[in-house]
């Protein structure tokens, strides 16, 4: 293994750990019944955390990012397997951390859930599994797009790790009282494995991997009509130019 290789996923091991330890850890905190405010602040931690560590390892910290990555055909499949493991590992071991800092698996360590009789105005809401599914795969979608125009495509410079982690807020703010709103397995994973609860593992597993590969295949879609739009208007230029 060279030493960038090494370099990198050690990155992603400890940005992916500090996403955990602080995202989850405020979510930890702050509870499931702050309401608005506690979500603003559990959004915020998560999105803080990417731009402070987002320059270091790319950005990803979340398993769905770099499969999103690598169906886009900006990495190597044995980078990628090499960068979940370490985000996985990173996660469990962030959540471990804050298990014994926390005194135990009481507080729920941030463990994403959905909704149950969640009032809204004069109603309340349930959030179905299969509607907990759709949020978090649209989340995923959101977030990956960024990643790949910004990060990827090398457009937003220096400042993308702000608009990933102001993406990464966002997507918190609308999703966070729904389904928790991790978009990240191994910020779900973390969570579950050191508490033992896998309440559905499967959903928020399997859906920001869903919502990453849409997210690729749109913008590698979109990226090779822009290719082919170029060499057409300049054979329109060049066929105008003996008229002028």
């Amino acid at each position: 293994m060279s030493n960038r290789i090494a370099t990198k996923l050690l990155a992603e091991f400890i940005g992916t750990f500090s996403f955990v330890f602080i995202g989850a850890g405020t979510a930890a905190v702050v509870g499931g019944g702050a309401g608005l405010s506690g979500i603003t602040a559990v959004a915020f931690a998560h999105g803080l955390t990417i731009m402070a560590y987002g320059s270091v390892s790319g950005g990803h910290m979340n398993p769905a990012v770099t499969v999103g990555v690598l169906v886009a055909g900006a990495m190597g499949a044995g980078e990628a397997i090499g960068y979940i493991v370490s985000q996985l590992i990173g996660g469990v071991a962030g959540a471990l951390l804050l298990s014994v800092v926390l005194g135990g698996a009481e507080t729920g360590l941030g463990m994403p859930a959905l909704a149950h009789d969640l009032t809204l105005g004069a109603t309340s809401l349930t959030i179905t599994p299969a509607a907990g599914f759709t949020i978090e795969t649209m989340l995923a979608i959101f977030l990956v797009t960024i990643v790949l125009s910004t990060a990827v495509a090398g457009r937003a410079g220096n400042l993308a790790p702000l608009a990933i982690g102001m993406t990464l807020t966002l997507n918190i703010l609308m999703g966070g009282a729904l389904t928790g709103a991790p978009f990240n397995p191994a910020r779900a994973l973390g969570p579950m494995v050191a508490t033992g609860n896998f309440n559905d593992a499967w959903l928020y597993l399997t859906a920001p991997i869903v919502g990453a590969i849409i997210a690729a295949i749109l913008h590698t879609g979109l990226a090779r009509l822009a290719q082919e739009r170029i060499p057409t208007n300049d054979h329109h230029a060049a066929a105008g130019t003996p008229a002028e």
